[in-house]
């Protein structure tokens, strides 16, 4: 029988686990290794700051920004109507608004494409106004927020799952109006999630690649974005193409530290 020692803490977790964990966590960090191990530091500032990479680096960034606020507009209405309202078909509305995150992003890019590109549902009606959206800076972010959304939505309305109603009920009971106990109580008491989903987001919009290319093509300093940039440098320039995906690695890495930082280690 084991004797639990003095002073230690009962985990609950048998140690068989520690081997497929520590054989997962080297899956995730041994092509991390095997890129930086690759790097020819000595060339990569040059690689890093030529004026092609720098373009894509701040589209990226100014694009997955742009998209990221757009998914908090969307995203927390989505949410607070998925986990507080009861209507009937809402499993089917909230299964159809997840669909982003198993689909192919270039089928995504291709739905998009029916729908705002000049033949398409929208897009014709768009066009007529002399609104082109399709292979355009604003499809790239179109592109992102359509994959990035639902990242939002799933962690928001966990969050306000989690949450319950409780303090938003004695709020109402005490006179206060629905859009007063949104804005007093359900916000701040969600504010982790909200803050976790909006950086899962923003990952994910900066590493949108499929949806991108099929809706809005890759022209330089317009819709070409770094996941872009380093697929046509891989193809030229294997050195360039690894020194930019280190770069896109450290920008992520960064984005999820901040966040944590931010939200407490209870928000991702």
């Amino acid at each position: 029988m084991n004797v639990l020692r003095p002073g230690r803490t009962f985990s609950g977790v048998p140690r068989w686990v520690f081997v497929p964990a520590v054989i997962g966590a080297l899956f995730v960090l041994l092509p991390l290794v095997s890129m930086v191990a690759t790097v020819r530091w000595s060339e990569l500032p040059s690689l890093v700051t030529s004026p092609s990479a720098l373009a894509a680096l701040g589209l990226s960034l100014r694009t997955s920004a742009a998209a990221t606020v757009l998914c908090v507009l969307l995203g927390v209405p989505m949410a607070l109507v998925l986990a507080r309202v009861q209507l009937p078909g809402l499993r089917v509305l909230r299964a159809l608004v997840l669909l982003p995150l198993v689909l192919p992003p270039v089928v995504g890019g291709i739905a998009l494409l029916y729908t705002f590109g000049r033949r398409g549902l929208l897009g014709q009606h768009l066009d007529a106004l002399g609104l082109q959206i399709a292979f355009s800076t604003t499809a790239v972010v179109l592109a992102q927020t359509f994959v990035a959304l639902p990242f939002l939505v799933l962690s928001l309305e966990g969050t306000l799952r989690t949450a319950g109603q409780r303090y938003e009920a004695a709020a109402a009971t005490l006179g206060a109006r629905p859009a007063t106990v949104l804005r007093r109580v359900t916000l701040p008491l969600v504010l982790p999630g909200l803050v976790s989903g909006a950086v899962l987001s923003f990952a994910r919009a900066l590493g949108e690649f499929g949806a991108t290319l099929t809706f809005a093509g890759s022209l330089e300093g317009v819709t070409r974005t770094l996941p872009l940039e380093i697929y046509l440098q891989r193809e030229t320039d294997a050195d360039a193409a690894v020194a930019l995906s280190l770069v896109l690695v450290v920008v992520a890495v960064l984005v999820v530290v901040a966040a944590r930082g931010r939200a407490g280690s209870g928000a991702l």
